[in-house]
């Protein structure tokens, strides 16, 4: 870890308000006015290079967070990209199972091509392998190295490292000051903790972990330890204000119930075990299972599908629900459900002449919705949280069916005893469909762009770790809608109703999910070896 040092040199980034949270981070003008006073000064005797004197954008090397990226399938290279770009980061080490970019699966064929073609300043940069998608390490060595050699050759930078199994990287690169996991869900939790063992901060994606036991630990070592922790969806949450003050206010009387639903999933999900294949040459198939049981082989496990199978992945609510619901547990106080019920599609084949209906614990279900019942919370009555997806959504309400409106393909709904309140999936736009019609807050509206949310965000986070603040959407923060998401995975899988108890993180009406909870280890594969 480097030294902290608080007074860092503002940049143009920092000089803006980056942050409405009156705690986020301050740098300090003084030592900025003093630079730029030095800098004046010198002019009078010689020319000196900017990158010894510094200047408006200038961060001196001790105030830069070096970091190692884990994982460069396709979503981790796009969000690479505007890591690099932040002054405040240095990638210094990339990590992958997979070498080169073969097999891998995108949205479209030439958008991610043309992103990095870009970012780099390199128009003719190709991906190699099978020259479509881009992915795999050496993809993720290319592109760092490219773009501080094009965009910031005043750096020197010496190139960066790359490994296949990330143990060997924290092994060796020990001067690294914190860690960014994208890589399938099954390896969040571990990675994780295997960072903060090591005093490496760490920003990881959706979710925390894909098994409840795992992402209690985790969060309990993260409470535990002084490192900073990111759960990135934070970041692009939305805002419980107006619909605080309204409920507050008994505007739709007592909340009765939550409705959120997405038209996720947009991958294939498979109701039978893929068939075996060959494993690719540039793909060490143990270390992209990790601590998963071993298995043959199938491009049908790995990129853009992995999310489908419960060993694997988190399903729909794990990809989507911290987006819209982290807030929503904020603001209402919710903890921990006593009952999760779930109901959800199936698949049916056929042993001519004869029709059955498969048996299947090993992938989420093509649409589903989750019933979450939760306690009453202080002043907060109990209320119901109600999950879709798949194309699921709650019936239509009868504000709406008067108006011959339908409602979005993704939204979520605040129901009360006296009236309803409709938004976006990620709360945007709230309006009060029947009840006492108030009028929203006068907040100001976002008009930062995305990408200038993502600066923001990594500039808070570098502040974070040099200051020892902890990020407002640390692990901690994100424990029971993890908890949520995790217990829905774990209904679906058991395919019944299931009673939860809480204070022993166990299921007490169908004790056969309770092995679901967490997961055996691979030998190498443990906390205590990683």
């Amino acid at each position: 870890m480097k030294p902290t040092n608080n007074n860092i040199l503002p940049t143009e980034e920092s000089e803006k308000p980056v942050s409405k949270d009156p705690d986020a981070p301050k740098t300090s003008l003084d030592r900025r006015k003093f630079v730029e006073i030095v800098a004046a000064s010198a002019i009078g005797f010689t020319i000196v290079p900017r990158h010894v004197l510094g200047g408006k954008n200038y961060i001196a090397p001790s105030d830069v967070i070096t970091l190692a990226y884990v994982g460069i399938g396709t979503q981790g290279i796009r969000e690479l990209l505007p890591m690099l770009a932040s002054p405040h980061i240095r990638v210094v080490s990339v990590c992958d199972p997979n070498k080169d970019a073969v097999g891998y699966k995108d949205w479209d064929i030439d958008g991610l091509n043309d992103e990095i073609r870009k970012a780099i300043r390199k128009p003719d940069w190709q991906p190699g392998g099978d020259n479509t998608i881009p992915g795999g390490r050496e993809n993720g060595k290319s592109i760092v190295d490219n773009f501080y050699a094009n965009v910031h050759p005043e750096l020197g930078y010496k190139g960066c490292t790359m490994y296949a199994d990330y143990r060997e990287l924290l092994d060796k690169e020990k001067n690294v000051d914190a860690v960014k996991i994208i890589t399938p869900d099954h390896l969040h939790g571990l990675f994780s903790m295997a960072a903060i063992k090591r005093g490496k901060h760490v920003l990881v994606q959706k979710p925390i972990s894909n098994r409840l036991a795992e992402g209690k630990k985790l969060i309990q070592m993260a409470r535990d330890s002084k490192v900073i922790t990111h759960l990135i969806p934070w970041d692009h949450n939305g805002s419980m204000t107006d619909i605080m003050g309204w409920i507050n206010a008994g505007a739709i009387g007592n909340l009765v119930e939550i409705h959120n639903w997405s038209n996720r999933p947009v991958w294939p999900q498979y109701a039978q075990l893929p068939e075996p294949a060959p494993v690719p040459a540039s793909l060490n198939w143990d270390l992209w299972l990790g601590p998963e049981a071993d298995r043959p082989y199938s491009p049908n496990y790995t990129n853009m599908v992995f999310r489908g199978w419960y060993d694997f992945g988190g399903g729909s609510m794990a990809d989507m629900g911290y987006y819209s619901l982290w807030v929503v547990f904020k603001a209402l106080q919710l903890t921990s459900p006593t009952i999760i019920e779930p109901n959800l599609s199936h698949v049916c084949a056929m042993h001519d002449p004869v029709p059955y209906e498969i048996e299947n614990n090993f992938s989420f279900p093509m649409a589903s919705a989750v019933r979450f019942k939760y306690p009453a919370n202080g002043s907060r009555p109990a209320v119901d949280l109600c999950w879709y997806d798949g194309g699921m959504r709650p019936p239509i309400p009868m504000e709406l069916l008067e108006e011959n409106k339908e409602l979005p393909e993704e939204g979520m709904m605040f129901v009360g005893d006296k009236g309803k309140i409709l938004a976006g999936f990620n709360i945007q736009n709230p309006q009060i469909i029947s009840g006492n019609k108030m009028q929203p807050a006068a907040t100001v509206p976002e008009k930062r762009t995305r990408e200038e949310r993502a600066q923001a965000a990594l500039t808070l986070f570098a502040d974070a770790c040099k200051s020892g603040k902890q990020y407002p959407g640390n692990f901690v923060e994100a424990e029971y809608i993890t908890e949520a998401v995790n217990l829905y995975a774990l209904a679906l899988r058991s395919r019944r109703m299931l009673k939860y108890d809480s204070a022993n993180v166990k299921i007490t009406n169908y004790p056969e999910a309770n092995a679901w909870l967490s997961r055996n280890y691979r030998k190498g594969w443990d906390l205590d070896s990683i």
